[in-house]
């Protein structure tokens, strides 16, 4: 993890606390949550104000994630928003705080000048043990706290002032109004700053869980769809009236499911040819074969002239394994008549050609299942599943180690939107 580490491809462009002030204030978060303070004199946070140094510190890396639901944060300050969500057991994490911070921005910015604000992202589960307890998760609720008791105490203001205004000689009233100025001192006028946040409750829509090896929930109209390994407690056994469930790897349903509900974009040749995905595609399956039979080669010195040689020497090898020519074959198909005809193709193959389509809501959580079914494009399951990349990342060679990370600190890392509005057609927002 080492090399992750120094190349930013893992708990890169965090945020690092060391004024002893702010350090004072995560300590008197994680006081409130029972936990032991740190006396780290820096470490550096996420979005929700995950360390991983106090993780290391602590021996608990789901010292925020406690059962891995009800997930913790810590806010410290306004430019949290901007950093990553780095440890999750939901991918929708980073999407609720992303709302919770701009539906309450103001009174973030005005109470985060003082103190700190944390809580948790409250469902109606204390722990998932079943599907169903994944299911029956609609919407969450934000439990915000100060340290300080920023909040109360501008609670407390607000209500000393609604009295001092409806209340009939309520002005005369001396340890209302000296409690007030002693507030004020504290919170400064409420009136201009709000301190208390405005929006706690979101829903709880389409999601990844890294529970029970990973289960995917797409919500619809009618229907709920999960998709996980079968052997998930639950599984066709929660709600069968409602619910719709699919194996991992059953290829053919997946497949029928994503095209049925307009969540994947067919290959055309329009953008199949703009984006080079198809030139990205076999790249990664060829580089993973090679990896397989020759894992002491060293990718990062190979050149085309190198990679063609290896293709006909390997010849039956490439033949058997299926992947490469597939691919080439599909980019004359589309090259020459515009599309594919799918119908012809392997159902597991078909997730070779396919995306995300990028005007869809669930784009993310459509990408995240599909870089998961193409494990060789490493590229894409980086961007889209980190947790499932780092898993497979143990299992390389220390040769091919070097190559993936090489490969994504340079074409990823120096313009990640421009990458993604590439390969994958998508905006950013």
């Amino acid at each position: 993890m080492k090399r992750l580490v120094d190349n930013e491809l893992i708990y890169g462009q965090l945020m690092e606390i060391a004024e002893p002030h702010l350090i004072a204030r995560y300590n008197r978060a994680l006081a409130g949550f029972g936990l032991p303070a740190t006396d780290l004199p820096a470490f550096s946070i996420d979005m929700t104000g995950f360390s991983p140094q106090v993780a290391d510190a602590l021996g608990d890396p789901l010292y925020l994630d406690p059962n891995a639901v009800n997930r913790r944060f810590i806010i410290l300050s306004p430019a949290q928003q901007q950093l990553p969500v780095v440890h999750t057991s939901f991918s929708n994490t980073g999407t609720l705080m992303h709302e919770f911070f701009r539906e309450n921005g103001r009174a973030i910015h005005a109470v985060t000048i003082r103190d700190v604000l944390y809580g948790e992202i409250e469902e109606d589960v204390l722990k998932v043990e079943h599907i169903e307890d994944l299911l029956s998760i609609n919407e969450v609720k934000f439990r915000v706290l100060s340290a300080d008791d920023m909040l109360g105490k501008s609670d407390e203001l607000a209500g000393l002032a609604d009295r001092l205004m409806t209340v009939p000689g309520a002005w005369r009233d001396d340890a209302m109004l000296n409690r007030m100025v002693e507030l004020a001192r504290q919170t400064g006028d409420i009136r201009k700053n709000a301190l208390v946040p405005d929006k706690l409750v979101f829903r709880h829509d389409a999601f990844w869980s890294g529970h029970f090896g990973g289960v995917f929930v797409f919500v619809d109209d009618k229907t709920t769809t999960v998709i996980s390994d079968p052997s998930a407690p639950g599984f066709r056994r929660s709600r069968p009236w409602q619910v719709s469930y699919i194996a991992l790897d059953d290829y053919q349903r997946i497949y029928t499911f994503l095209a049925l509900t307009g969540r994947i974009q067919m290959p055309e040749r329009d953008w199949i040819e703009k984006s080079g995905y198809l030139e990205h595609r076999s790249d990664m399956a060829l580089k993973s074969l090679i990896d397989q039979y020759e894992p002491d080669a060293d990718l990062n010195a190979v050149d085309s002239i190198w990679l063609q040689t290896w293709l006909h020497r390997h010849a039956d090898l490439v033949t058997r394994d299926g992947t490469y020519p597939f691919l080439q074959a599909a980019r004359r198909q589309i090259a020459s008549t515009g599309e594919m005809a799918m119908e012809e193709a392997a159902a597991r193959n078909r997730f070779l050609l396919v995306r995300a389509r990028p005007d869809h809501p669930d784009r993310w959580l459509t990408s995240q299942l599909i870089s998961r079914l193409v494990p060789a494009d490493f590229v894409s399951r980086f961007v889209f599943d980190k947790q499932g990349f780092y898993d497979h990342y143990e299992t390389f060679g220390e040769s091919f180690r070097s190559h993936v990370v090489a490969t994504l600190a340079n074409t990823y890392l120096p313009d990640k939107k421009a990458l993604r509005r590439r390969l994958y057609g998508f905006g950013e927002d």
